[in-house]
This record gives structure tokens, C-alpha cells and sequence, in this order.
């Protein structure tokens, strides 16, 4: 902050808050309220939030905590945020924000055009993206979090067989595979894609529908469980009794795709090498969106695996490998898995699916 003369950091993102103080609470869900955390460049963090969160903000490391009785229709916490942030930085001083890809402001926006004019001649500015950076490396505490979550999703995983079977809506699929995550030791499972089709499927991002699984079907499933507020994020496809041959060569080259990133995903290497040594199995080409992304406390967060993407990978991030291959008709099929690179060479978090497809 102090290099890139920045006075503060305004933080108002769940993410942002908790990784610097440790707040976890599902209370996001609420649109509702407004939460501001403020970091000076000298000095300890403060917290201007509703209420109603001063008792669990007090159980963190964070101790200036500042409240206001919200909603307050006329003013929302905005004028407490106005005084802290001209208590601790000078007129004319610059307060970052975060401002790239994944970011935005939450609170409404008039209230944001308020505290502009509120500030005096203070000026927000774009904060160099120093908590993206910073959160995009993992402590080891991090890692065994995700580890963690990963492992529930794992046992969920080999417990499939136990609620899909011919027959069974997709919609019974999805909804008996969150209890076997809960079962199994998630916190929650707000994140569940997938689908269902003959041979293939059209995309992983529909809501299941109530279509029974028939034979020749391949089911995917892809969940983003969270573990003391991490997450995982990755799937497994099954082939509903015996996979056509179309079906397992796609698998084997998902699967082989999939080993060609976790080779190149070495210290030093781009996230666009990942994308080009998975292309190189799967011939998707330009354009073909994203093969994954970084993974933490939010589903997906940070740099893309795509061919522009020239982020250099260092020890302690956390990714997904994410290809997939088409089929006639429309059809893809997509696997996922999830890595951390460490000094010596990448590490499975996820535990690898063999070349073979899995069979209900």
C-alpha cells in the first residue's frame, strides 16, 4: 500500500472481509445490509458494519469495530464509513478498491456516489489488485482446508451409486448427492451443476429437470461443497450400464488431457501453458473458453486457463484443471480436478480418476 500510495483499502466483499479478519457468517445471504471493513497503511484494520454482526466480528483478531442500527433508510453506515476513512487518511489521500475482473462494490450505488462527495478530496482509486494477489497465493492452513473439503467430495463421489440408477430423475440425483456431501461433512453445498444425456450432454450449467436417468446416459456431476469456509470444485461423469465406445475414448481423453495440465502446472509455467498442453490432447483450439481457473474461499477466483492468460504459476496456488471434449451432436462431456502447486511439482488434491469411466 505504502509503495503504490495508497492510504487505506476499503474492503466490501464477503471474500475480502473474511480473509483479512476471519468473519465467517452465511448472513451474506442477506442483500439487505451493507459491510465495510477499512485497512490502513499504518495501522490496525476497523470495522464499520451493521449491528447485528458486532458480536461475531468481535470473536476475530479485529478489535475498532463500529456499528450502526441497519437498515437505516437514511443512512445506511455510510456516514460512519465517511468519518472513519477521513479519521485515518489526509484530504487529498487515495483509497484503493478493488477493481478488476471478479470484483465489485457492494453496496448501492447512490450510497457509493454519497460517500464520493462525503470524503471531500479524497479520491477512490484501483487498489493494484494487492488482495487478489494476495489471496491467489495459499497459506498451508489454506491448503488443508480445500484439501479437506475436497475429501468430502471424494467420499460423496464414491457413494454415487447409492442414489442414481435407472429410472431416478435427475432433479432426485442432485438432490440426494447435496445430503450424501452433508452426510459425508460439508458445512453446505451451494454450488451443484451437472446433467444427463446419452452419450454426452449439452451443458453443465442447467437446473436438473425431472427426466429419469436411462441406460446409455452419461451423468455429470460437479459440486462446490465448502469446508470452514473453503471450497472444492470438481466433478466426476458416470456412464448409466455399460459406456458405448464413443463414450469411453471421450472419458480416456478427458482423462488424458487431464494429466498433460497437471505435468505442465510446474512452478515457473503460464496458465496458458496449461490450456495449450490440454489442447494439445483435445484439439478444442482458439476460443474455446476457459480449462479451468484458481479455486479458494470462492468457487472460482483469480486467473483463467485460457491462451491469454499469461499469470506464472507460483508454489501455493490452488487450481482446477478443467477440460472437456466435443461430440456429434452438440454434445460435450467435461472432467474436472483440483491441484495445488508446491516448489517441486504440482499435487493432487482431488484423488485422479483412472482412464476408466465410472458405471452405475
Amino acid at each position: 500500500m505504502q509503495d503504490s500510495d495508497i492510504a487505506a483499502l476499503l474492503l466490501t466483499t464477503e471474500p475480502e472481509i473474511r480473509y483479512y479478519t476471519g468473519f465467517l457468517t452465511r448472513f451474506w445471504e442477506s442483500p439487505t445490509r451493507p459491510w465495510f471493513v477499512v485497512i490502513p497503511s499504518d495501522g490496525a484494520p476497523i470495522a464499520v458494519i451493521p449491528a447485528i454482526g458486532a458480536h461475531l466480528m468481535s470473536q476475530t483478531w479485529i478489535e475498532d469495530i463500529r456499528t450502526w442500527d441497519a437498515p437505516d433508510y437514511d443512512d445506511d453506515g455510510i456516514g460512519l464509513l465517511a468519518d472513519t476513512l477521513t479519521e485515518i487518511s489526509p484530504d487529498g489521500a487515495a483509497i484503493g478498491m478493488a477493481d478488476a475482473l471478479e470484483s465489485h462494490v457492494r453496496m448501492p450505488t447512490g450510497d457509493f456516489e454519497r460517500l464520493r462527495t462525503m470524503i471531500g478530496a479524497r479520491a477512490f482509486v484501483s487498489d493494484g489488485s494487492i488482495t487478489a494477489t494476495l489471496r491467489q497465493i495459499k497459506s498451508d492452513a489454506e491448503i488443508a482446508k480445500i484439501r479437506h473439503a475436497v475429501g468430502i467430495a471424494n467420499a460423496a463421489f464414491d457413494r454415487v451409486g447409492e442414489v442414481a440408477a435407472p429410472d431416478v430423475p435427475l432433479s432426485e440425483v442432485f438432490r440426494r448427492f447435496q445430503m450424501l456431501c452433508l452426510e459425508e461433512g460439508a458445512d453446505w453445498v451451494p454450488y451443484l451443476a451437472g446433467a444427463a444425456g446419452v452419450g454426452g450432454y449439452g451443458d453443465v450449467i442447467s437446473p436438473a429437470t425431472d427426466t429419469p436417468l436411462r441406460n446409455g446416459d452419461v451423468l455429470m456431476l460437479d459440486t462446490g461443497l465448502v469446508w470452514d469456509g473453503y471450497f472444492c470444485d470438481f466433478d466426476r461423469n458416470f456412464s448409466v450400464a455399460a459406456p458405448s465406445d464413443e463414450t469411453r475414448l471421450a472419458h480416456v481423453h478427458l482423462i488424458e488431457a487431464t494429466q498433460a495440465g497437471f505435468e505442465t502446472a510446474k512452478a515457473g509455467h503460464t496458465m496458458a501453458d496449461l490450456y495449450h498442453a490440454m489442447d494439445a490432447i483435445l484439439s478444442l483450439g482458439e476460443g474455446a473458453g476457459r480449462l479451468g481457473h484458481g479455486l479458494g474461499m470462492q468457487l472460482t477466483e483469480g486467473a483463467s486457463i485460457i491462451p491469454a492468460d499469461h499469470t506464472v504459476l507460483r508454489p501455493g496456488m490452488v487450481l482446477t484443471l478443467e477440460p472437456y471434449v466435443k461430440l456429434p451432436d452438440a454434445r460435450i462431456m467435461v472432467h474436472e480436478e483440483n491441484i495445488v502447486i508446491r516448489e517441486d511439482g504440482p499435487e493432487w488434491l482431488s484423488a485422479p480418476q483412472a482412464l476408466g469411466i465410472r458405471v452405475i
